[in-house]
Order: structure tokens, then sequence, then C-alpha cells
């Protein structure tokens, strides 16, 4: 199965560690879609919401039903993260892959430096622009201020 990642899974060390018999098949853009931190203060994590004109850059990995159920865990499925399949080109086609999206009752919140760092890192792995990620502490950050 291939799975979608966008946060602290495109961090290769940690993703192996997390799902040993996973692997990189390759990267991909979610159209229309933006990143965005949710969750309670210190705990928030990265999600996606659709946003037209938006992208987002992603990994696709290749895992095993034990990594499942080991992502299963780690992204607090389902009362964190709901599954979803979505389509996306990988390597000159298009799959449908699995990706975990925050559940929506989940407000905009500020992560921990640990996570972002995390993150930060995965955006290195895979040479994304790092920009992707600051402009999802703004957006972030813009809405926590607007619900106050």
């Amino acid at each position: 199965m291939y799975y979608i990642a966008y946060g602290s899974n495109l961090n290769i060390k940690q993703m192996k560690i997390r799902c040993p018999d996973s692997s990189v098949v390759g990267t991909s853009v979610l159209k229309d879609f933006q990143l965005l931190f949710k969750g309670s203060i210190g705990n928030a994590y990265l999600t996606i919401e659709p946003c037209e004109g938006s992208e987002v850059p992603v990994a696709i990995w290749e895992i095993s039903e034990n990594d499942e159920t080991q992502l299963d865990l780690y992204e607090g499925y389902p009362e964190l993260y709901y599954k979803a399949l979505i389509e996306v080109q990988v390597n000159d086609k298009n799959e449908d892959c699995l990706i975990y999206i925050m559940n929506p009752e989940f407000e905009c919140s500020i992560c921990s430096e640990d996570y972002f760092n995390s993150c930060k890192q995965g955006y290195r792995d895979f040479n994304f622009d790092l920009n992707v990620l600051d402009h999802a502490i703004d957006e972030t950050v813009e809405r926590v201020l607007y619900e106050f």
C-alpha cells in the first residue's frame, strides 16, 4: 500500500523506526491543499485542508500492513486523525494512497519545538521548500489570533 506523508513522517530516520518495512517510492504534490497545525497548545500537529491554489509537497512511502498498524497508533487513529484515500501522481502514474487527516473538531494551535524540528528535518530529507512550513506556521498563528 502507498502512504502519503506530509509532516513528521517525512523524517526518514524517524519513519524507518516507526515503520521498519517502509520504503520511499517518490515525491508528489497535493494540489489545492494547505498545511495547518491543529490540536492543543504544545500538542498540535500538521494536517491538510482544502485551499484552492495552494500545494503541499509530500513523500510517498510503500508500507506493509504492520506499518499501517504502527501508523494508526502514532497518528492517534481514529480519535485524532481519520484515514482517507487520495489519488496522487506517483512516478508518472496515478495511485490511490492512504493519508491521515486530522478530525475536523480540532482547532488551529501551536506545535512543540521538537515536533516542528522533526517536520523541518523531513523537509530537508526530501529537499522540500521550507517556506511551506513557515507559511503553515503563519497561517496557523493568524487563525489562532482570529479565533481569540
